[in-house]
């Protein structure tokens, strides 16, 4: 496993803005997880460790796009049908084993490899059979419906790239490629604990002044979501020794430690404490609404990530910060999330110097997409997630503006899903 260098997370600004805060990541940070090969069949979601280069061409020949007759274009007539004996015939793995010569057709179906010295292909719906003879209308480009050898992939180019999360089509190209393994990183491997006297597992009796705790079977999910390998370690209480003891153990077998609630700097937030105990503490004060200072830091070595305890505020730094640090921690490259220009359905104010990430819904209102601001803003309204579409991304420049200004729009699904 790589070691991180001991001040890849320190920053020494007071407030660190969005863009500043990933670039940092793709600055500092690498890959700590080991490569292994595995099957096609256990590859879907997992992060390509080595660029796949095309071994052979896709296809490997030159083959018919319809069923129909295989001629050389010389032999039509450019005014009037031509008549041409049909001499052989070809079909998908039957190749017609010889050279065409001019004046003949040979009958082929699709997918079937293009006799030598043939060059074009005229569908079977523009012929008329006539025994052992085609008739052949004119017109026909040259080379048409003909598929060239190498036109998906040709050989030696660069099929799919290291750093890419293999989704079915990419696993159908390696196969399409004659590969019947991928070379990929392992699973980056996360322990997960929630921190707080006041949390409670769900499904048990909820005490005077208890919450459930919501953030750690959702944080699981969108780890999981990511091809990590999570590890539960459940609720601890706000005692810095026993946090510092969970955090020893969780640094011996994983590459990353996550975090909820307990990273602020109160009387009762005792994860900073305890990771002073036995590595390094870096807050970045990201520039960002919803949201409070971020925990990174590393524990005996193993980044550490520590997320605020209210809902919204969690999902919303999992998904700018946590985000794209474990895309690079596990390998893969980072990718900036889709966003697309809407119509606000609402007027809204908010200081200058700061990014803001509004959650909304979507509709189509005379023939105009618009987004509809959810009502409520509170970090630890999560119904205002599960209830909307996506954030509206309000720019640090941005102060002011009315209903019908264009504003960028940010799905859920770009930063939610996998």
């Amino acid at each position: 496993m790589a070691q991180l260098s001991d001040d890849c997370f320190a920053f020494g600004g007071e407030l660190l803005g969005v863009d500043a805060a990933i670039a940092l990541i793709e600055a500092r940070i690498s890959p700590v997880v080991d490569q292994e090969i595995v099957p096609l069949a256990a590859a879907a979601g997992r992060i390509l460790a080595r660029d796949l280069v095309a071994r052979i061409d896709v296809p490997p020949h030159a083959n018919s796009a319809v069923d129909g007759f295989a001629i050389v274009h010389a032999d039509v007539h450019s005014e009037g049908d031509t008549v041409l004996p049909v001499t052989g015939r070809a079909a998908a793995g039957h190749p017609l084993g010889r050279i065409v010569g001019r004046g003949e057709a040979i009958r082929i179906f699709t997918g079937a490899p293009m006799p030598q010295g043939a060059d074009t292909v005229m569908m079977q719906e523009d012929c008329v059979v006539e025994g052992d003879r085609v008739r052949l209308k004119p017109g026909i480009r040259q080379g048409a419906n003909r598929r060239h050898a190498g036109e998906d992939v040709a050989r030696g180019a660069l099929a799919l790239a290291a750093g890419r999360r293999l989704k079915p089509a990419d696993l159908g190209l390696a196969a399409a490629l004659g590969n019947d393994t991928v070379p990929v990183f392992r699973p980056l491997r996360v322990a997960l604990l929630s921190t707080g006297d006041e949390v409670c597992e769900p499904g048990a009796p909820l005490a005077p002044g208890a919450i459930y705790d919501a953030n750690r079977v959702m944080l699981a999910a969108l780890l999981r979501g990511l091809g990590c390998a999570v590890s539960d370690l459940g609720i601890r209480p706000d005692r810095a020794a026993a946090l510092a003891d969970t955090l020893a153990a969780a640094s011996a077998g994983h590459d990353l430690i996550v975090t909820s609630g307990g990273v602020s700097t109160g009387d009762e937030d005792h994860v900073r404490t305890a990771i002073e105990k036995l590595g390094r503490l870096d807050f970045w004060r990201l520039a960002i609404k919803p949201g409070r200072p971020v925990a990174l830091g590393q524990v005996r070595g193993v980044p550490l990530v520590g997320l605020p305890g209210n809902p919204v505020a969690a999902a919303l730094t999992f998904a700018i910060l946590a985000r794209p640090l474990i895309l690079r921690l596990s390998g893969a490259s980072i990718a900036p999330p889709l966003s697309f220009p809407v119509a606000a359905g609402f007027s809204y104010r908010k200081k200058q110097g700061r990014r803001e990430y509004l959650r909304a819904t979507l509709a189509r209102e005379n023939g105009t997409v618009v987004a509809r601001k959810y009502p409520k803003d509170g970090a630890g309204i999560l119904s205002s997630i599960v209830q909307s579409d996506g954030f509206v991304i309000l720019d640090e420049s941005v102060s002011d503006f009315v209903s019908g200004t264009i504003v960028d729009f940010l799905p859920f699904s770009e930063v939610f899903g996998s």
